[in-house]
């Protein structure tokens, strides 16, 4: 017969704190949630307050760009800085080819009241394609049951620009309270057509390039061969096959290059013309420059308010039972300043070990990226992979070369000891860029040079990168090379 019984064990188990939780996920915030975190404790928690500073640094980016010595100072701040010392194919693809070339431009201006320079504006206007089609809709004066009409039409145009729905469907989208024959859908699918963008509310991409030169002046170069290529040979277009092109078009060399260099000018996706999303600007998390032969790893002042305990609240506590709510505010107003001091600290060891191990990547670029994983990082700062991981997620370092996620900086050992995958793309970008076009290096030749250079690669391998980086065959460079 079974009887009730007391037990005595001992054990040890891990147990998340509530200090320790609050230090994890502050720990994995990226600047902007971090920022709307601790607002939030400084409207709902007396205890804390916001360290105002009479003279307000300047950033490492800010220094950089007004130091004149080869050889400058840096200058003191609240986080003391750590140095790394000196010793240690579609027919949607061919549009883009025949575009201008990538290259970004610089664009500053300049204004006679202040020195405000600035590019990359963002579009805040937010205004859908639904809603620029329906405003130009409003000024044609159709009659309600057209603009009812014209309404659904536009409903039904997906953010490409394409119609996604049959006119059938349409009509009866605006039954009963307005009957209409798809001959009336015509009509007025014939008016949205004609509104900006150019090439909206297409069925097809055949219609949508139609449409588009329908918009051109009729003395335009090509204009003629480039509407029969629209409507009957894009297939062929596609493929490249130019020399059955020129037979059925019945078309010199010359005026096949005048149509389709004509096509491709076109939008292939008139609706990407509006429906733009508003540009995302990054602030990075720790700034990196080299002071004379040494790199510098500073955490951006700007990246979160500094907030400190208000002594004179806490002083004003008693030490009696009363207070309640005020005591505990106070250890959380505690805990928050400790979790910030946590990640500040945590944050600063990564970067430094990251920018230890790719220093040759900062002095000489993307092929002398080292393979690193998660792990080495943990074994030099002694802490856990997981904890890495989320220190490494939507944080961003400035560098001499850019802004670049930390993530970016951990890539897989690839082709022998010392290559990584980065620098690997990288060298396979370049040797690419340098080609012949009149013969473009194959996959197995640019694997053959890797293995001269040191780096046991294959030739799937190769593919799989080029591949990657959007990078066309070797058959299809070639057809793409200047004639």
């Amino acid at each position: 017969m079974l009887k009730p019984a007391l037990q005595l064990r001992l054990g040890q188990q891990l147990t998340m704190t509530p200090q320790l939780q609050q230090a994890i996920r502050l720990l994995q915030l990226p600047i902007v949630e971090l920022e709307t975190e601790i607002q939030q404790a400084l409207e709902g928690n007396v205890m804390l307050e916001q360290v105002e500073e009479s003279a307000e640094p300047e950033s490492p980016a800010e220094q950089d760009a007004g130091e004149a010595a080869p050889e400058p100072q840096t200058e003191a701040s609240a986080d003391e800085p750590e140095v790394i010392a000196g010793d240690g194919s579609t027919l949607e693809d061919s549009w883009a080819e025949g575009g201008t070339g990538g290259g970004r431009g610089d664009g500053r201006g300049s204004g006679d009241d202040d020195d405000w320079q600035g590019s990359d504006i963002a579009d805040i206007s937010g205004e859908t394609l639904r809603e620029h089609l329906l405003w130009q809709l409003r000024l044609e004066h159709l009659t309600p049951k057209d603009f009812a009409l014209g309404q659904a039409i536009v409903d039904a145009v997906n953010e490409d620009g394409y119609l996604t729905e049959s006119l059938d469907t349409i009509c009866q989208a605006v039954a009963p309270e307005h009957v209409v024959t798809i001959e009336e859908a015509e009509a007025v699918l014939a008016v949205v057509q004609q509104l900006d963008p150019a090439g909206i509310g297409a069925r097809s991409l055949s219609e949508c390039l139609l449409l588009q030169l329908a918009v051109l002046a009729p003395d335009t170069p090509g204009l003629e061969l480039a509407r029969r290529l629209a409507a009957e040979h894009l297939e062929l277009l596609a493929a490249r096959q130019y020399a059955a092109l020129r037979r059925r078009l019945r078309a010199t060399e010359e005026e096949l290059d005048e149509a389709i260099a004509l096509v491709r000018t076109l939008q292939p996706r008139p609706g990407a013309a509006v429906q733009r999303s508003t540009a995302e600007y990054v602030v990075p998390d720790v700034f990196v420059r080299k002071v004379g032969s040494q790199w510098v790893v500073e955490l951006n002042p700007w990246a979160a308010p500094r907030i400190r305990v208000n002594q004179a609240y806490a002083g004003a506590i008693g030490r009696g039972s009363g207070h309640s709510v005020l005591r505990a505010q106070l250890q959380e107003a505690r805990w928050l300043v400790r979790s910030l001091e946590i990640r500040n600290e945590t944050m600063l060891k990564v970067a430094t070990r990251i920018v230890e191990r790719q220093r040759e990547f900062l002095e000489h670029g993307e092929e002398s990226m080292k393979p690193m994983v998660l792990r080495d990082v943990a074994e030099a700062v002694s802490m856990h992979e997981s904890t890495i991981s989320r220190v490494t997620t939507n944080k961003y370092m400035h560098t001499p070369r850019g802004v670049f996620e930390f993530r970016y900086f951990f890539s897989s050992q690839v082709g022998g000891e010392a290559h990584s995958s980065t620098a690997i793309r990288a060298l396979i970008r370049k040797m690419i860029a340098n080609e012949s076009p009149d013969q473009p290096l194959s996959d197995s030749r640019i694997a053959e040079l890797l293995v001269e250079g040191g780096i046991n690669v294959a030739r799937r391998t190769v593919a799989k990168y080029r591949e990657g980086m959007t990078i066309p065959s070797s058959a299809e460079r070639r057809h793409l090379a200047p004639r």
